[in-house]
């Protein structure tokens, strides 16, 4: 079955949820423990602070630790919260790790810069950064973040040196699962929540340190440090409750996603084959453990994170003998170079319409249409690895350094007229540096010729490097952006659909506000903004007014409306401004509305059998702006 993104996105919900009654149950137990070991200490003392211990129970004494308790978990859990808030990058380097540098020469480097681009672009997401855990000899990865657009990719270099260019994938696709499936926000949140119950450990020892003849606190203390090996337990219980059965899902979306269940093996083999196994040495390992690829405290630990070695193998590989390969970082031969050669011919199944001004394209059921938005396949592989081959070296550079993605974005929107392109770059130099402007020029004509996937994946390449610009630079950024856009005072859907992209993957960064909430579980609230984007999708589609209906209605009828009741709408009541407000609000709805919203808008654009420029990019769009990623569209997707 393919990878349904908007359903796992639910399913991680519903962790957090039940990590929220586990979480509960852990405290609620420390409580109850904690009390039975003072309350039998108290009675026996003749210097008991409460005077009416005459049996175990005392509410008195139980109000006071249960208050005192939870006033520690919940300070050490909302300081970890605040901590691990910064994010993957921040996450990244305190776990040792070492932002990669996009231009390096290192062979290894190059390979795994080369690995993470390819699967950004099949999968439709912005190129996270990668770090690289340069002290880690073990053979180990991670995905961080909070979402989509600010998710890191991190690797020990045990990792990086040691397994080959196909085993590297097998894990990249395992960690990008993660990012996916929602299950980095999750693991993001565990650190804080399960920091708290380990913070009585911290007091304990603090306590512990006191004087006095007739002091408790020493008592306290050692009651403490006793309670936080217990908290180390149900730390394990809860991260083994939640990411166990998930990493045999991100396991078999690996070998979905490249269709090499070798690759994802073989590295796990290596794993068990290596003196070092998958462990860390950094002293963050513990409250990291459930992020990582492979069990980064030892296979023998109790309530592990992760399922035993073998197992996972044999899941991937039922002949596996039990036998691991001896493995050495000094015998690993060097990798291959970052940019694969270019492939003779254009990749089979390359939809035509994205590549330039040709309007029709090969047949795409509206299954397959909605398949290819949700879950990344193998042929989406393939055709990321085409458009890197085939981009010009100098916009691929570009898109790697702060000052150039400025200039490859502008270029982007520059009109193909010569006098209007003209235009735009002397609005321009009223709000750049002149360098920026002629930057911009030049990689216009290096893009010229791209197809607009090549563009989209261009764009995608340039995030991380968009994300280090200071904020006043994003400000002159964004004007930039609008300026090019309102300069032939119109927005045609190639630029609505980048617009839309940078907004999204880079507002939250440099303008964070409130953060999105969803207020709707029923459709009924957001009928009239799901016909607004089957009516545009309808028309955009198609010229003949008979065919404009019959793909509003096929839309219309897989979301359960009666297309007789809600008609629609005119072209001047379904443009990009309605679009837009519609989007505001459907990007409130939860994720199971969405999944509905997106497979009838799929449903319409694929009624008559085609999918064409105008409403691929739309879709893309649309998809986009909802949170779900969306691959660069192939002719036809196995499910």
């Amino acid at each position: 079955m393919p990878m349904d993104f908007v359903e796992q996105q639910a399913h991680a919900r519903r962790k957090t949820r039940r990590l929220i009654l586990y979480f509960t149950a852990a405290v609620t137990t420390m409580i109850g423990v904690i009390y039975v070991l003072l309350a039998a200490f108290l009675l026996g003392s003749r210097h008991a602070p409460f005077n009416h211990l005459n049996g175990l129970w005392n509410p008195e004494l139980f109000a006071v630790v249960s208050a005192g308790t939870l006033l520690i978990i919940v300070i050490g859990s909302l300081y970890k919260i605040r901590e691990v808030a910064e994010g993957g990058a921040a996450l990244a380097t305190r776990l040792g790790g070492q932002l990669l540098n996009p231009h390096t020469n290192d062979a290894d480097e190059r390979k795994l810069l080369n690995v993470v681009e390819e699967m950004a672009i099949a999968a439709g997401i912005p190129v996270p950064q990668v770090y690289v855990l340069q002290e880690e000899e073990g053979i180990n990865a991670f995905a961080a973040g909070y979402s989509t657009s600010d998710a890191i990719i991190g690797v020990t270099r045990g990792c990086m040196k040691l397994l080959t260019r196909d085993e590297l994938q097998g894990v990249i696709a395992h960690e990008f699962s993660h990012v996916l499936n929602g299950d980095m926000r999750l693991n993001m949140r565990l650190i804080g929540w399960v920091f708290g119950i380990l913070c009585l450990t911290i007091i304990g020892k603090l306590l512990l340190r006191t004087r006095g003849r007739k002091n408790p606190a020493p008592i306290v203390g050692l009651v403490l440090i006793i309670m936080g090996a217990i908290g180390v337990f149900f730390g394990r219980l809860i991260k083994s409750a939640v990411s166990r059965q998930r990493e045999f899902l991100a396991d078999a979306s690996a070998v979905q996603f490249t269709r090499n269940p070798d690759g994802i093996a073989n590295a796990l083999k290596k794993i068990g084959g290596m003196e070092y196994g998958a462990r860390l040495s950094t002293d963050y390992a513990e409250e990291a453990s459930h992020l990582f690829f492979g069990n980064a405290l030892g296979e023998s630990i109790l309530f592990s994170t992760h399922p035993p070695l073998k197992e996972r193998i044999r899941r991937i590989d039922p002949s596996f003998d039990g036998k691991f390969p001896r493995v050495a970082i000094e015998s690993e031969a060097k990798p291959p170079p970052l940019r694969p050669a270019p492939k003779a011919g254009r990749p089979p199944g390359i939809i035509g319409a994205l590549g330039g001004a040709a309007s029709a394209v090969a047949s795409v059921p509206a299954a397959n249409a909605l398949s290819q938005i949700s879950a990344p396949l193998p042929e989406h592989l393939v055709r990321a690895g085409g458009i890197l081959a085939a981009l010009p070296e100098a916009a691929a550079r570009a898109a790697r350094e702060p000052f150039d993605a400025n200039a490859l974005i502008f270029a982007m929107l520059l009109s193909s007229d010569d006098t209007m392109r003209a235009a735009q770059l002397k609005s321009l130099e009223s709000q750049i540096s002149i360098v920026l402007v002629q930057a911009t020029g030049k990689l216009f004509a290096a893009i010229a010729g791209l197809e607009r996937d090549a563009r989209l994946a261009l764009a995608a390449m340039a995030m991380p490097a968009l994300r280090r610009l200071t904020s006043a630079q994003y400000d002159v950024f964004t004007r930039g952006v609008q300026s090019l856009i309102e300069a032939d005072r119109q927005i045609d859907l190639f630029e609505y659909a980048l617009q839309k992209m940078v907004h999204r993957h880079l507002e939250s960064r440099f303008r964070p506000g409130q953060k999105s909430v969803v207020q709707y579980y029923v459709l009924k609230p957001l009928v009239e903004d799901s016909v607004v984007l089957l009516s545009a999708l309808a028309r955009f589609g198609q010229e003949d007014e008979a065919q404009t209906q019959t793909a509003f209605r096929a839309g219309a009828t897989r979301l359960g409306l009666d297309p007789n009741r809600v008609g629609m709408l005119s072209g001047d009541e379904c443009n990009l401004p309605q679009i837009d407000r519609a989007l505001d609000h459907l990007g409130q709805a939860s994720p199971r509305l969405k999944a509905l919203v997106l497979d009838a808008c799929a449903h319409t654009v694929a009624s008559d059998g085609t999918l064409e420029a105008r409403e691929a990019e739309l879709l893309r769009a649309i998809a986009d702006t909802l949170d779900c990623p969306v691959p660069p569209f192939i002719e036809s997707a196995s499910g």
